[in-house]
């Protein structure tokens, strides 16, 4: 065995990170219940899989594994809605403002259970 060969990590796919129908059938009830949906593809990282964020009108958003960008790009054909690939787009204000607000009614939350 080299040494590189030693170094070398391998893949395998394991139940933890495949993509499952459930994955797929989540988004797409998730799109069928908001309005204003655009779908953004997230390329694959050294940690992650390729994702398919949904983004709602409001900003609200969700996150799942996908097989490719293919298979999302069908997926969101399939539904109608927008597709855009994050590495050209970029993430919608919307979503980073629906963040920040998020952040100050947990803020606020945590406040009213100290106070009480």
């Amino acid at each position: 065995m080299g040494l590189f060969k030693r170094l070398r990590r391998r893949r395998r796919r394991t139940a933890a990170n495949s993509v499952t129908s459930e994955d797929t059938e989540y988004l797409r009830a998730w799109a069928e219940q908001r309005r204003g949906v655009e779908g953004f593809l997230e390329p694959p990282t050294v940690m992650t899989q390729t994702t398919l964020v949904l983004v709602a009108h409001d900003g609200e958003w969700t996150r799942r594994r996908v097989r490719s960008a293919d298979a999302a790009h069908r997926f969101t054909n399939k539904l109608g809605i927008p597709f855009y690939e994050v590495s050209k787009t970029g993430y919608p204000q919307r979503m980073r403002d629906y963040q920040a607000r998020q952040r100050i009614l947990r803020k606020r939350e945590r406040r009213r259970s100290l106070e009480e």
